[in-house]
């Protein structure tokens, strides 16, 4: 990784390729997601915890594949699906620190960068494009979305609210998995919380979020369709 400071003099000519394919780093079993953009998450993908990379505590993930190395919704056309999770929509871009300013960085290593190819970041004259633009605002949710992370998830443990789970999947060429290592919300002890503590969780904003999660686990089944299809392309079902 190669990250600087994003100048319209130093990448005047920069562009970014927004194809979305393995050959770009789309290819993971996971991605972050934030409580901000859980409701846009939801819609197509199982919301799940798995232990943070950065140190002690859980962190809310977008389940797109069932193994390491999958993405189940990249296909020959691109991504299968209307919403890019944030962290992943935001190419190589990052958020970095000018003193106590926020400012955007960009990695220049990332396989995204083009080489006369892609999306232009500046135009002629130096001002943002509208692709830019929609980075910036990609890259602001993300800060929110961070802060607000770590409350939420100390608001599920303080209740006792996360469960870890595995889910024996047989697939159509007859294998026999497992996926583990991830943990959810567990819905009978989220059923047995006092009014009190609903109306707490309600007030912070968490309640919402937390449904979000809940509804999101009926895509686990559409996980598994869309790898036994993607076993019956490759003649393995």
């Amino acid at each position: 990784m190669n990250p600087v400071q994003l100048d319209n003099n130093t990448h005047r000519d920069l562009r970014i390729v927004t194809t979305r394919g393995a050959a770009w780093g789309d290819d993971v079993m996971t991605t972050p997601v934030f409580p901000n953009e859980f409701r846009d998450v939801q819609a197509h993908y199982p919301i799940v915890f798995q232990p943070a990379d950065n140190g002690p505590g859980m962190q809310p993930v977008a389940l797109l594949g069932l193994r390491n190395g999958e993405n189940l919704f990249l296909d020959a056309h691109g991504w299968d699906a209307s919403y890019i999770p944030l962290a992943l929509e935001r190419g190589p871009f990052m958020i970095g620190r000018g003193g106590a300013e926020l400012t955007v960085h960009v990695d220049m290593d990332s396989p995204r960068i083009g080489h006369g190819e892609g999306e232009p970041v500046f135009m002629p004259h130096g001002t943002s494009t509208e692709y830019l633009e929609r980075m910036n605002s990609v890259l602001a949710a993300i800060h929110t979305g961070v802060e607000a992370t770590a409350p939420f998830i100390a608001t599920l443990l303080r209740h006792d609210l996360i469960e870890s789970f595995a889910l024996d999947i047989e697939a159509a060429d007859g294998s026999q998995n497992r996926l583990a290592g991830f943990s959810t919300i567990n819905e009978e002890r989220l059923a047995r919380l006092d009014a009190a503590v609903v109306a707490e969780l309600h007030a912070q904003g968490w309640l919402v979020a937390i449904f979000m999660v809940v509804a999101s686990i009926t895509h686990l089944r559409d996980l598994i369709t869309r790898y036994n299809k993607r076993l019956a392309r490759q003649g393995l079902a």
